[in-house]
């Protein structure tokens, strides 16, 4: 069923109780939280579109996730845990030598990329699926796991901000 939706253009439809959707994302899967992760397009349980591809770093995995504006996804304190799961990522980059700033753009459309063999692509996605629906304990441990292994990551307010792809 198409509706309205004020904002970005439509037509929206709904979604399995999930915030409206575009009509291009309409027949994606819906990705459970402990269902096998594979590279693809998915819609997440918080109604965010989520996406898992090589990067142009051969060595790396990008995970997108869009959120279309939604403002319950938009709090300070869901973009604050993005950033840590972003941050965690770039701290196994660093650890393996590899010198480019966490691949994060805060708000609406999120980029990370992930190193293959650093952090298994099923425990980043569950943890950026568990922030997505309010619980940020994922998101810390991956950070508490990367300062044992590699020391601290930088916070907030660090260096630069962290690139947009």
């Amino acid at each position: 069923m198409a509706i309205e939706h004020n904002g970005i253009a439509g037509p929206y439809f709904e979604y399995d109780g999930l915030p409206a959707l575009h009509a291009v994302d309409k027949d994606l899967p819906l990705l459970h939280p402990y269902a096998p992760v594979t590279p693809g397009r998915y819609v997440t349980p918080g109604g965010g579109r989520l996406t898992i591809r090589p990067a142009e770093m051969r060595a790396h995995i990008r995970i997108t996730l869009d959120h279309l504006g939604c403002p319950a996804q938009l709090t300070d304190e869901k973009n604050a845990a993005f950033k840590r799961l972003a941050l965690a990522a770039e701290g196994y980059c660093v650890q393996s030598g590899c010198r480019h700033r966490a691949a994060y753009a805060e708000g609406v459309f999120r980029i990370f990329e992930v190193r293959n063999g650093s952090i298994a692509l099923a425990a980043f996605v569950r943890a950026a699926l568990a922030v997505e629906l309010g619980d940020f304990a994922p998101a810390d441990r991956l950070v508490q796991e990367v300062e044992a292994l590699a020391g601290p990551v930088r916070r907030e307010g660090e260096g630069d901000r962290g690139s947009g792809g």
